[in-house]
């Protein structure tokens, strides 16, 4: 690994809502999609570890060092994130999420493992989202932190939908030790053997 660690590259980004976790996609139909190069000049081969879909934000680490990649997803790092939800969620449906709920993936039921989970004193100062969030005249929002050791696509979306509350915004604020911070949606920042410390 150290050998890789002198040509290959790392970097924290703060991946902006409506761009997708990828670079640019010969596909017809996502020609009009925005992707992480039009954030910075990535070298060739730079790829992301996991993904955000289009709709999330937050952070998000790139690599060009497939092993690298590999190790950390291979770890099942912790991964946390802050989550809008419709209405005001209560106790209750904060145990549920932390025991584990079912949810569908891939047409199957899958029960998530139990997770950390809590209500926010406050809402976390995030910069104004590029697509306005509805406001409080339509009913309350809350602020919950979720931690998961697993991935699955739009998990804490469907989590939070499974007690009845649908997500509004959600930002990944950490990735093991790595925090998102003050960071503003669109930063990058290269960084050096962040691996190492997994």
């Amino acid at each position: 690994m150290e050998k890789s660690e002198n040509k290959n590259r790392h970097f924290i980004i703060h991946k902006p809502y409506g761009f997708l976790s990828q670079f640019k996609s010969h596909d017809s139909k996502q020609q009009s999609k925005k992707f992480l190069g039009e954030l910075f000049d990535f070298p060739m081969g730079t790829m992301s570890i996991g993904r955000l879909d289009e709709k999330s934000e937050g952070l998000l680490l790139l690599t060009t060092d497939g092993k690298v990649s590999d190790f950390v997803n291979s770890r099942k790092v912790e991964k946390e994130y802050y989550a809008q939800v419709d209405g005001n969620i209560s106790a209750k449906e904060i145990e549920e999420l932390q025991k584990g709920v079912e949810i569908g993936i891939n047409g199957k039921t899958y029960l998530t493992k139990p997770c950390k989970a809590f209500k926010l004193d406050k809402a976390p100062d995030f910069p104004l989202r590029s697509k306005k969030i509805r406001d409080d005249r339509h009913g309350p929002t809350t602020w919950v932190s979720i931690t998961l050791n697993e991935g699955k696509f739009r998990q804490v979306r469907k989590m939070t939908s499974a007690v009845g509350y649908p997500t509004l915004r959600l930002v990944r604020v950490r990735v093991a030790h790595i925090h998102l911070g003050k960071m503003l949606s669109g930063d990058v920042v290269e960084v050096s053997q962040f691996f190492l410390n997994f």
